[in-house]
């Protein structure tokens, strides 16, 4: 497709532990891919440098329509780390001739649930229940193709199916 195409995505599902969250979800935090940099300086530098040296942690969010037993029961658990899913379509227009194609994106995590909002009740309204997750594991891909993976524990960096950590995994002798 051509360069100039337009992208546009405005819903998505969420897949807690393999089960379909249709319509329990009102939205989802993913997660920011936050890189962590230190700053380097030294004798014949004119100036400082920050270079990368690793990733933050990775943290979203879930706020949901209502209580649900099935995802209460698995999100009150700090000890147990679920599948979690976001899938969305993604469409893309040609301003001159209209939406020329679908995609399907989605991003694929290992979470651990670390906050519960029991929720906010007033009358006449709907609560605000929310819960906190921390990722260890995200990959993203975009019709079939894989854009992002990242494992923190594993030492696993890619993009685009390019291992960015070949050399420093080796140099640890991992």
């Amino acid at each position: 497709m051509a360069g100039n195409a337009l992208h546009f995505m405005t819903n998505a599902n969420v897949y807690l532990d393999g089960n379909s969250l249709l319509g329990r979800a009102k939205e989802i935090k993913l997660p920011e891919i936050n890189v962590v940099q230190q700053e380097h300086q030294a004798l014949g530098m004119i100036g400082k440098i920050q270079l990368p040296a690793g990733f933050d942690k990775l943290e979203g969010e879930i706020h949901w329509t209502s209580l649900y037993e099935e995802v209460a029961l698995r999100t009150i658990n700090p000890f147990k780390a679920y599948p979690l899913q976001c899938r969305g379509s993604l469409q893309r227009y040609n301003p001159a001739q209209g939406r020329q194609d679908e995609l399907p994106v989605a991003v694929f995590m290992t979470v651990m649930f670390s906050k519960n909002s029991l929720g906010s009740f007033k009358q006449h309204e709907v609560p605000e229940m929310s819960s906190s997750f921390t990722c260890s594991y995200i990959k993203q891909v975009m019709d079939g193709q894989v854009l992002l993976e990242l494992d923190v524990i594993a030492n696993i960096f890619k993009i685009n199916g390019e291992d960015m950590l070949t050399d420093y995994r080796a140099n640890l002798g991992a």
